[in-house]
């Protein structure tokens, strides 16, 4: 709703921060989406496939990703997805709230991708950055899922009692249309740090370690 904010802050914005790291001879570290991606694709998209976003937030994060790669600034961009920690606003906490309050969720099952505990997305950018690589990454937890897959793991480990249901994202409209598929490549990522560890596992980590 408020697209030309948004390409400020997530694409000028970034633009003028590389020039200032390009004329002072800094790295830029920036994160981006897989929301640059169009979600037509049927295997995971590899860091330089071409960027096609389908919503205003991911226009505004593609404007950042181009202008970053023109400003001649040395740069590290890292690509995430589905984030989520054992503190704040995310998908994780919202459902392990409410399943252990419902007898029953319904959760979409039609747009898949490869959820993210941030701190292990901040390990790995430690990693790649204190390494000296540049260039762009994509950092996520291994595996891919569906929103519904995520949701009904959670709530095994919060409350086995709650029923998930899935459903498809015609019957949870929202203002913005949501990639189908954005399941992000780690191969290039993966070579360089190591197998990144299953969601499932970094999920369960997460449930435990929930800040009260």
């Amino acid at each position: 709703t408020h697209e030309d904010l948004a390409n400020q802050i997530n694409g000028h914005a970034v633009g003028r921060i590389a020039a200032r790291c390009r004329d002072i001879g800094a790295k830029l570290v920036h994160y981006s989406t897989d929301y640059v991606f169009d979600g037509r694709a049927d295997q995971p998209y590899a860091v330089d496939h071409p960027r096609n976003p389908v919503n205003a937030y991911g226009r505004s994060k593609a404007l950042g990703e181009v202008l970053l790669e023109q400003s001649g600034a040395e740069y590290l961009l890292i690509r995430s997805s589905w984030l989520y920690a054992p503190w704040a606003q995310n998908f994780v906490l919202t459902i392990a709230s409410l399943a252990k309050s419902r007898d029953q969720l319904r959760v979409v099952n039609d747009q898949r991708g490869r959820p993210t505990d941030s701190r292990r997305l901040a390990e790995v950018t430690l990693t790649l950055a204190e390494e000296g690589h540049t260039g762009t990454f994509h950092v996520t937890d291994a595996g891919e899922c569906t929103w519904y897959d995520l949701a009904k793991h959670v709530a095994a480990v919060v409350n086995p009692s709650c029923h998930v249901v899935p459903c498809t994202s015609e019957e949870f409209p929202r203002p913005a249309p949501r990639p189908a598929y954005s399941v992000l490549d780690l191969s290039a990522t993966e070579a360089l740090v190591g197998p990144l560890v299953p969601w499932q596992v970094r999920v369960e980590d997460v449930l435990t370690h929930t800040e009260k």
